[in-house]
């Protein structure tokens, strides 16, 4: 029996479907919606969307090999907001990578080229760096294969590291290559970090997390506050981190095993305790990219990619009443994003095209795909107002 019985909102919606599939002439046709079924987890019943949900726009294609999204909302006005999206290049063909910026609209605006020995991976954005005598929107990417992290400011994205910053630094540089990044902003006192994963490490210290200070000359400099993280081992890794600023938690994908949760701030007196391991059934395959839709500064849903199947697995993010660390599985929804690795959701209203919010996922034919948060959402899940 599931730790917890369904809620009377689920038993109602099973019952809905049954009915509605029961009235279509062609079980594999629901008369324009979605098809859909009740699926059992390990956490309880959930729905599945089985067939894919389209993308409103797909950006226009880069140059090699696109890996991870991130999105830049625009203070005054949301309609020109940024997507920043990296392109890891292609080794065999040496061809260079690099971050992109394209515009709502899916249009590439800007390139940043970053040679393909670097190796372009993950990137993420957080607002309000004390910087001099004011305040700036950043985006954090990684480098694998030169092992460092480059800060830029926003939305000109313009460099403020020097060059980048090394990591990882007294590992044997075989487990230096990172890869994920989530930048964590702590609402206590507005102090930045970022917590970085790898192609591989050891178990325990698998994560390694570094404050972002004011240099005092326009630049930033970075500290380096813990080691953490537990690791199932190879042939997996942990690529995918996701910081949930107000709850002060960190979501990492053990892709092999489940999604890994932790406390974000390293002051915290349980700051290295695993304080979940949850999507641990009912994968394909690889726990890929992870996202945060939030409905205010405590509910909302996680979304993580379920690459090989071409889908998303949602979860509450606010876990249950008794149980803040229970995160149940709500929904899977098929996408026509191919192989997806990387994602990124936004629950503001952007524009027309994006009312309630935006989920954007890399495709595996060189393009982010662009979703409106109400075709992900469906019938199931909150928006929020």
């Amino acid at each position: 029996m599931p730790k917890y019985f369904p809620n009377i909102v689920l038993m109602i919606l099973a019952a809905f479907v049954v009915v509605m599939i029961s009235n279509c002439s062609d079980a594999g046709e629901t008369k324009g919606m979605p098809v859909k079924r009740i699926a059992e987890g390990e956490d309880g019943p959930f729905v599945e969307i089985l067939q894919p949900v389209q993308p409103v726009l797909t950006t226009e294609k880069v140059v090699a090999d696109t890996d991870d999204p991130a999105v830049w909302i625009h203070p005054d006005d949301p309609t020109k907001s940024l997507i920043l999206g990296t392109d890891k290049g292609e080794d065999d063909d040496g061809i260079d990578g690099g971050l992109y910026v394209f515009n709502l609209a899916g249009k590439i605006v800007k390139k940043i080229d970053v040679p393909v020995t670097e190796r372009p991976n993950n990137v993420d954005i957080d607002y309000g760096f004390k910087l001099g005598s004011g305040t700036i929107d950043i985006a954090v990417m990684t480098l694998r294969d030169a092992r460092k992290i480059r800060v830029y400011r926003l939305p000109e994205v313009a460099p403020i590291d020097n060059g980048g910053f090394d990591v990882f630094v007294g590992d044997p540089d075989s487990i230096r290559r990172v890869m994920g990044v989530g930048i964590y902003k702590r609402a206590a006192d507005n102090a930045f970090y970022v917590i970085l994963s790898r192609k591989e490490g050891p178990s325990g210290t698998y994560l390694w997390q570094y404050r972002l200070n004011d240099a005092g000359d326009g630049s930033i400099n970075i500290t380096k506050v813990r080691e953490f993280g537990l690791w199932s081992g190879p042939p997996g890794e942990i690529e995918a981190i996701v910081v949930d600023d107000e709850l002060g938690y960190v979501y990492c994908s053990d892709e092999l095993l489940g999604i890994r949760k932790y406390h974000a701030d390293p002051d915290h007196a349980k700051a290295n305790k695993e304080l979940a391991i949850f999507g641990i059934d009912n994968f394909i395959s690889d726990r890929e990219g992870i996202s945060i839709y939030k409905i205010d500064d405590k509910t909302g849903y996680i979304l993580v990619s379920d690459q090989q199947g071409d889908r998303f697995q949602i979860f509450k993010r606010e876990g249950e009443p008794d149980d803040p660390h229970f995160h149940r599985r709500i929904k899977i929804v098929k996408t026509a994003a191919d192989a997806s690795d990387g994602s990124e959701a936004i629950s503001i209203g952007l524009n027309e095209q994006f009312p309630n919010g935006l989920f954007i996922a890399m495709s595996n034919d060189r393009t982010f795909q662009m979703y409106s948060w109400l075709d992900i959402a469906g019938e199931e899940l909150r928006i929020r107002k």
